[in-house]
């Protein structure tokens, strides 16, 4: 049944969630990436370093996936945005981070439970699980400062 808020059947409104979703994600996790490199530039501690640019290569990881499913998906390229600015100081930086990863991983998992496209959600659930994990990193190096 079509109406006017939906005129296009019901299997072409779940792709658009799933394209719009994806949008969404590969522009976060872009942003992501440039701020990382700008906080692993603002520390002092090589672990806290290492540590942050092995999050930004999950970040980069996880944007290639949605980078392809969304080729994939639409036959087209995306060119990422970076949607915010990054903070000026290590603390606001990890404050950020942190409070990014948490929304993120809302995010990602509303995002899986939204489509039927096994190979999404499998890589939405899955980014969802390193977004946890990074957010618990930047607690830990808020928590110590």
């Amino acid at each position: 049944m079509q109406n006017s808020y939906y005129p296009f059947p019901a299997p072409y409104r779940k792709d658009s969630v799933l394209i719009l979703n994806l949008k969404k994600a590969i522009n976060a996790e872009f942003s992501a990436i440039q701020c990382y490199r700008k906080l692993a530039v603002l520390t002092h501690r090589d672990e806290v370093r290492k540590q942050i640019e092995e999050i930004r290569r999950d970040e980069m990881r996880h944007l290639r996936e949605f980078s392809t499913l969304y080729g994939a998906i639409t036959g087209k390229h995306i060119m990422p945005k970076q949607m915010e600015e990054c903070p000026d100081t290590f603390t606001k930086g990890l404050n950020t981070a942190f409070k990014d990863e948490q929304q993120t991983v809302d995010f990602y998992l509303r995002a899986a439970e939204e489509t039927s496209n096994l190979k999404a959600k499998g890589i939405f659930t899955r980014a969802a699980r390193y977004e946890q994990h990074h957010a618990v990193w930047f607690l830990y190096y808020l928590m110590e400062r």
